[in-house]
C-alpha cells in the first residue's frame, strides 16, 4: 500500500493518474467519488441516466472527464459506453459499478415486478458493465473492478430485505469474479458503505412497495429507529477509496464507516453459535454411503 493510504485526512495527488469508468455518477457516492478522482488529477468517464446531471463536470474539468448517458439496465447501451470510454482514453484502469437504488417494503408487500426491477439495476446492470469491461481489461492485462455494495450485503434488515438480497447476490458475484480474473492481472474490490448522509435516501434512489395495513405499525417502529441511526460523512470516504485503488494488493472487501464491522462480528457469532448448536443433527444428515 502506498504511504498516503494510511492518511485518512486530506486527499493526495494520484501517484500515477488513473482512468475511471463510473456508473451512477450524478449523485451520492458516485458524484463524490467522481469529483474526488478528478480533483486528484485522474480522468473519469462519468455516466448517469440523465446526461444533463453531468454538465457541470464537463464545464469544470474539461478534457479530463467524458460524460456519457447510461441506463445500466440497457445491455447494448452499457457495451457502447464502456467501449466508447476505453477508446476515448486509450485504457480503463478502474471500473466502478455504483448505480443502484433501495427497494423499501416487507417481503409480502413488494411485488415480483418490484423485485425484477430492483435486480435489473442492482444486479443485472452491474453484471452488464462487468461483462462489457472484461474483454478490454483482459487485453490490457490490468484493471480494477470496484463494486458498491453495502453493510447490508452481510447483515440483512426487515423492510430492506429485498435490497439486501440484491447486495448478497452482488457480493457472491464479485467474490467468484475475483478468483476467475486474478490470473489476467485484474483486481476486484467490493466497497461496503454503512449508513451515510448521502442522497441515496432521495426519491430518485428509493422505491416503495405498496404498503399493507398489517405492517404499518411495524414499519413505523422500523423507520423511527432508522431516523436515529448515526450517519457518516460521505466527504470522508474518498481517501479510503483511493487507498484501495492505489494499493499493490487491494482487499476483496472494504467496509466504509465504523458501524459495519461490529454488526458483522455479532451476526457471524450468532450464525456460528446456531450452526454449532445444531451440529449433531447436521452431521447425522451426512449419512453413510454403502
Amino acid at each position: 500500500m502506498t504511504s498516503h493510504a494510511h492518511n485518512a485526512g486530506a486527499l493526495t495527488t494520484s501517484p500515477t493518474p488513473k482512468i475511471w469508468f463510473i456508473t451512477g455518477a450524478s449523485r451520492g457516492f458516485g458524484r463524490i467519488w467522481t469529483e474526488a478522482a478528478l480533483q486528484r488529477g485522474d480522468k473519469v468517464a462519468a455516466t448517469a441516466r440523465p446526461l444533463a446531471s453531468l454538465t457541470d463536470l464537463t464545464e469544470k474539468y474539461g478534457a479530463n472527464v467524458l460524460s456519457l448517458a447510461l441506463d445500466v439496465t440497457n445491455p447494448e447501451q452499457v457495451k457502447t459506453a464502456v467501449v466508447q470510454a476505453h477508446t476515448h482514453f486509450g485504457r480503463l484502469d478502474i471500473v466502478l459499478n455504483n448505480a443502484g437504488y433501495f427497494l423499501v417494503g416487507t417481503i409480502e408487500e413488494a411485488s415480483l415486478d418490484d423485485l425484477r426491477a430492483l435486480y435489473e439495476t442492482n444486479v443485472y446492470g452491474a453484471v452488464s458493465v462487468i461483462q462489457a469491461a472484461l474483454p478490454l481489461l483482459r487485453a490490457q492485462g490490468s484493471g480494477h473492478l470496484l463494486g458498491t455494495s453495502s453493510g447490508l450485503g452481510h447483515v440483512t434488515s426487515p423492510v430492506l430485505g429485498y435490497y439486501a438480497s440484491s447486495k448478497w447476490a452482488f457480493e457472491a458475484i464479485h467474490e467468484s469474479l475475483a478468483a476467475e480474473v486474478a490470473s489476467f492481472g485484474i483486481k476486484v474490490t467490493i466497497i461496503e458503505p454503512g449508513a451515510y448522509a448521502t442522497e441515496f435516501g432521495s426519491p430518485e434512489s428509493l422505491r416503495f412497495a405498496t404498503g399493507l395495513a398489517a405492517y404499518a405499525e411495524f414499519k413505523n417502529h422500523f423507520f423511527a429507529g432508522l431516523s436515529r441511526l448515526e450517519r457518516g460523512n460521505p466527504a470522508a470516504t474518498p481517501a479510503a477509496l483511493f487507498a484501495v485503488v492505489d494499493a499493490e494488493q487491494p482487499p476483496l472487501r472494504l467496509f466504509l464507516g465504523s458501524h459495519n464491522l461490529p454488526a458483522v462480528r455479532a451476526a457471524y457469532a450468532e450464525r456460528l453459535a446456531t450452526w454449532e448448536a445444531w451440529e449433531t443433527v447436521a452431521n447425522a444428515a451426512q449419512g453413510v454411503v454403502n
